[in-house]
């Protein structure tokens, strides 16, 4: 018996086709561009400053979010929370959602553009209360931290009673105390926060924790670093303990250096500095994570690339990248751009796109693709973001081509989407076309707009020379069985 049904087929711009592999990790371009990472919507991951944890054999990416358009010392920019991912090959991002609700009056209060901001989630899991343990740094308070916890890896994450810590307590609230910091759990279930210490001028401190993980308990080193650092990840290896961390200081910053130093317990001694970068890769260290993978221990090394010191820091990306020892236990130094083996998974059809951020009034984008079947384009996602809030639309038009590969005619469909669809970090964003496409034929179609202010911004990769948009045409095909 016949009957007619509608497939959807997607017509992928760059790779048309998966397959299982063992793939690479790569952090740049042949062109050495940072490369977007990818949700498996195909939404940028909106996640940084924070860290990659490892929780039940699932790595989970925790995270700052940019996309609502925060913008660090702009008066009028909202706050947006704290996002996480989980992923089990470090490759497939899920994006898992908020942290928390940061939508409220309160924490608006606390970390909006008002303020300094609040960054640098890091969750660690407590085996006696079985509770997940989230720090984040603040700014409204005397000592610099709110702390959460919740049932699951993912939240919600629930506030509990301001931590107290050793250092800076007697200093007044709201003010430049305490800063970027790490979380850590040894061995026989001990935690430690290290944390950088704004009144000595950015030295680093290690306290150990309450049992519970919620507060300071007075155990404390501090000056592990002379000044001038920040952002320290601490972590153990072979019965060693090491902080890396930034060296210098710089916040937002593209290319500071980082440095290391080792101690036989995490309250010191710890030895004098070593450098093993003196651009962190392009960015800023973010942390060390001690992972599983591929059934063996990796160090897995994170840097924040930031966007030239950009205010809003949605389209920053990220090094990743296994520490190497030598014999001695010493951190060889990083060897940036380099490649590193992935569990098996899926090979990114995504790979080698970065933003671009250049439709004014007086710039457009195009992008352009062959009709795969006859059919109706139900629908057409394209990969876009904004910068400084346009005060236009965007509008997109779609066309035949002609011989020379140019619009022909009149537009087969014209649209806007306001500038409040569009995020300020890569997504991707759907429109309805509905028009009807031949098999083999050729169309195009433009992004432009009127805006006098802002811009609005698309994800490209080069192909022999040529920039190729990110989007995705979905085609309803009429068949018969």
């Amino acid at each position: 018996m016949n009957r007619n049904f509608f497939l959807f087929i997607t017509l992928l711009l760059a790779i048309m086709s998966q397959q299982q592999v063992f793939s690479q990790g790569r952090n740049f371009d042949n062109n050495g561009h940072k490369m977007i990472r990818f949700s498996k919507t195909g939404d940028a991951i909106d996640a940084h400053d924070g860290e990659i944890a490892q929780f039940n054999g699932v790595y989970y990416l925790y995270g700052t979010s940019y996309d609502c358009g925060f913008q660090w010392g702009n008066k009028a920019a909202p706050f947006c929370g704290f996002k996480v991912y989980t992923s089990t090959d470090l490759e497939t991002w899920t994006d898992k959602g908020y942290l928390f609700d940061a939508t409220t009056p309160v924490w608006q209060t606390r970390c909006d553009g008002k303020t300094y901001g609040c960054f640098r989630p890091h969750v660690i899991y407590n085996k006696k209360t079985k509770q997940y343990v989230l720090w984040i740094n603040v700014y409204d308070n005397v000592s610099g931290y709110r702390v959460f916890t919740s049932a699951t890896p993912t939240g919600p994450f629930t506030e509990v009673a301001e931590p107290a810590l050793a250092v800076n307590s007697s200093m007044p609230a709201a003010g430049l105390n305490n800063g970027d910091h790490d979380t850590f759990v040894d061995d026989d279930g001990t935690a430690y926060l290290a944390y950088t210490d704004w009144r000595s001028n950015g030295s680093i401190v290690i306290e150990k924790l309450s049992d519970d993980y919620l507060t300071g308990s007075g155990q404390v080193v501090q000056h592990v670093t002379p000044g001038a650092t920040e952002a320290p990840g601490l972590f153990k290896r072979d019965g060693r303990y090491y902080v890396v961390y930034s060296d210098p200081n710089c916040g937002y910053c593209s290319g500071t250096g980082t440095a290391y130093r080792t101690a036989p317990t995490p309250l010191g001694p710890w030895s004098e500095g070593k450098k093993i970068s003196d651009n962190s890769c392009g960015g800023q260290p973010s942390f060390v994570s001690v992972i599983k993978l591929n059934a063996k221990t990796v160090y897995l090394y994170g840097s924040d690339l930031w966007n030239n010191a950009a205010k809003n820091e949605a389209l920053a990306d990220y090094y990743w990248a296994p520490l190497t020892f030598a014999a001695d236990g010493s951190i060889e130094p990083l060897q940036c751009k380099e490649t590193y083996r992935q569990p098996k998974g899926n090979t990114s059809l995504e790979e080698g796109f970065h933003p671009v951020a250049d439709i004014t009034d007086s710039t457009q984008r195009k992008g352009s693709f062959t009709g795969f079947a006859d059919g109706k384009l139900a629908k057409m996602s394209i990969t876009l973001f904004k910068l400084d809030n346009p005060d236009q639309p965007l509008e997109v038009q779609l066309f035949k081509t002609d011989a020379k590969g140019e619009p022909e005619g009149n537009a087969l469909y014209s649209g806007e989407i306001a500038a409040a669809e569009i995020g300020w970090s890569p997504k991707s964003i759907w429109i309805q076309p509905r028009i009807h496409v031949k098999k083999g034929a050729n169309y195009i179609f433009t992004l432009k707009t009127r805006a006098g202010k802002g811009a609005y911004g698309v994800a490209i990769k080069e192909d022999d020379g040529r920039p190729l948009l990110k989007f995705e045409p979905f085609v309803a095909v009429r068949s018969r069985k």
